[in-house]
């Protein structure tokens, strides 16, 4: 199962070259992720979940340039891989053109009180393997 977001492409997203700036992307993917984890949740009723993460590595596949603001794209997000503390989330950045990017983060649970990683708790865990998908 996938879960899916929108987050608008503004006219300011566009830099010198005339296409969505690749810092951008990652914006776009952080917007659908706190969705994925917090806002959709709460929409629900279902209590939020990892606020306590951090991104641990962040990787982007550029494919079809954005050219344009003033739209929303499409953002489908899945779980790749669970470990004790860390996860693994893949992205899929889409419009009418087509596929624009794929990416892929690595997110860690964090203790609040000591900033030291944190094992996944069953509830957390129970969430992401409903998003589970081996690639």
């Amino acid at each position: 199962m996938r879960h899916h977001g929108k987050t608008y492409v503004r006219w300011n997203d566009l830099d010198a070259f005339g296409h969505i700036n690749n810092a951008n992307y990652l914006t776009f993917i952080q917007e659908v992720r706190a969705d994925f984890t917090w806002y959709s949740r709460i929409a629900k009723g279902l209590k939020p979940m990892f606020s306590d993460m951090v991104v641990a590595r962040a990787e982007i596949d550029y494919l079809e340039p954005i050219t344009e603001g003033g739209f929303e794209i499409d953002i489908a997000i899945w779980v790749s891989k669970i470990g004790n503390s860390s996860f693994t989330l893949e992205y899929e950045l889409t419009s009418k053109a087509g596929v624009h990017a794929k990416a892929r983060t690595v997110q860690v649970a964090v203790d609040m009180e000591t900033k030291r990683s944190r094992a996944i708790n069953e509830e957390e865990r129970e969430l992401l393997t409903q998003y589970l998908e081996h690639e």
